[in-house]
């Protein structure tokens, strides 16, 4: 197929070559979605989902919601994951219906490329960077339309999609940054005329999002300007592979066009800002921070846009034809990697990491093996993404004990841990447990072992849980490193401080 199409492409040969590339992927993305485990990260927000509320602990609620809907219908983890699925496809639509009246080469290359490209291709996993992309590429296109056009409901439209999308994750910020960006470079009134018709619009996501936040410890705002950044460090190593992956999700043949003919790109009105400020940005980030595969999605089928525009047709073949090739790749290695036995990874991943392979790929042989004390004990974890995804597989919620991290704290939210003084409490761990972390908030403490396909996971059984130790020596030590709220915030309510402290 890529031979044939590399000769010669003509208006019906672009068309049938995407149409091929839209079923082709989908049926992969289908049975990828269907087969591939409940990752850690989706079981944390299908709680979101699960218990839906105005926003959540570490992110805005946007995803929460989409998935409170999904749950409505079903819990199966390739109906959850539809949104993403299906997302390559939607956002190929909406690059044609933008780009009609642009040649065929530069319309449905640009669709194909969102389609073949390593993240259309193998991003199946519900999560906020899902939302994220919709909207944003949804206020970049009509942003982009209102800047050709100059009509006012494009920037309205606009504006409020980019309040979803900051509903979504915060990384909607650098799309707005980059409206600004484009403003500022060369300014005309009817330029901050339709900024400001935008930011209207978009200004009431905003606002909320900071209301739930001044009600319920600023959660968001501690975990992503506080807590979260304990390990940042520079370091000459993570700019080099934000380089690297950045190369990998464009395709090399369009990174290097990209990078070696800025002056064929950078005439296009406004489009240049949308992509560059962001990846910019996430550069001078990658100097101290390891930059989220996830992270820059949403902005990748925009620089397919900027490219499919600046370059002739041999460039979109090429372009186009090393993607199906790559494709071919990854979708080869994906499959063969799903047809080996789970034991396959006990030896390159060590113990602890093959334990959680086991537990997510395995959970229910190893609720199996739990016995009666599913129905005896509550039944815990001590990390969050172990917690939630064996809550998930159990359809049972699992509370995290101990101090955990500052990540994904929003098992604060949904536990009282008031309410289990004196019951009996079950942590199943993959590390052999130091019995100091528990016997002070026990009467007294057993452990043993579980063996599930080669994987060693050990039970802590606590019995007569003291609530009072508990609070002494995990809750207010949490409080002072994860709720140590700064004095210029006003405090309007907090959820932990009222249930343990006031």
């Amino acid at each position: 197929m890529v031979s044939a199409f590399t000769a010669a492409a003509p208006a019906t040969s672009w068309r049938r070559f995407y149409f091929a590339a839209l079923l082709l992927t989908l049926l992969f993305r289908a049975w990828f979605g269907a087969v591939l485990p409940f990752t850690g990260d989706e079981a944390y927000f299908y709680w979101w989902g699960k218990v839906p509320a105005g926003g959540f602990y570490d992110h805005p609620p946007m995803v929460g919601w989409w998935l409170a809907a999904l749950i409505s219908v079903s819990e199966t983890a390739w109906w959850l994951r539809l949104p993403a699925i299906i997302q390559p496809a939607v956002l190929s639509f909406m690059l044609l219906a933008f780009m009609r009246r642009d040649p065929p080469a530069a319309r449905f290359g640009a669709a194909t490329l969102v389609l073949l490209a390593p993240a259309g291709l193998l991003d199946v996993l519900i999560t906020t960077d899902i939302p994220l992309a919709y909207f944003c590429a949804g206020s970049a296109l009509l942003f982009l339309h209102a800047v050709r056009a100059r009509v006012s409901w494009a920037f309205a439209l606009s504006g409020l999609l980019l309040g979803a999308a900051f509903l979504s994750k915060y990384f909607a910020v650098l799309l707005g940054l980059a409206y600004v960006g484009w403003a500022l470079w060369r300014p005309a009134a009817w330029k901050w005329k339709g900024l400001g018709l935008l930011v209207l619009c978009a200004l009431p996501a905003g606002l909320y999002n900071a209301w739930w936040n001044s009600q319920h410890c600023w959660a968001n705002v501690m975990f992503n300007v506080f807590n979260r950044h304990g390990r940042s460090h520079l370091s000459w190593q993570t700019p080099l592979l934000y380089v690297a992956m950045m190369v990998w999700l464009l395709t090399p043949p369009v990174a290097w066009r990209l990078l070696r003919t800025p002056r064929e790109w950078m005439r296009q009105p406004a489009l240049p800002w949308l992509v560059l400020l962001p990846l910019a940005v996430f550069a001078l980030l990658s100097a101290v921070k390891t930059i989220g595969l996830h992270w820059v999605f949403s902005f990748v089928p925009l620089a397919f846009l900027m490219y499919a525009r600046s370059v002739p047709e041999v460039a979109m073949r090429r372009a186009s034809g090393v993607a199906a090739v790559l494709a071919v790749l990854h979708v080869a290695a994906v499959v063969a990697i799903a047809s080996l036995p789970v034991e396959t990874w006990s030896s390159p991943l060590g113990a602890r990491k093959y334990a959680g392979v086991v537990q997510t790929v395995k959970h229910e042989e190893l609720i199996a093996a739990l016995g009666s004390d599913v129905s005896r004990y509550e039944l815990m974890t001590d990390g969050y993404s172990p917690s939630v995804t064996m809550g998930y597989n159990h359809r049972r919620y699992w509370p995290v004990f101990g101090p955990a991290s500052s990540h994904a704290r929003h098992d604060d939210i949904l536990t009282d841990f008031r309410t289990l003084a004196g019951r009996d409490i079950l942590v199943l761990t993959k590390e052999a447990p130091d019995l100091a972390d528990y016997t002070p908030f026990f009467r007294d403490v057993a452990v043993d072992t579980l063996q599930v396909r080669g994987a060693t996971f050990w039970r802590v059984h606590g019995h007569g849980f003291d609530y009072a130790a508990y609070h002494d020596r995990v809750l207010v030590p949490a409080r002072r490193l994860w709720y140590d709220i700064p004095a210029w915030l006003p405090d309007c309510g907090c959820y932990f401080e009222d249930r343990y402290f006031r």
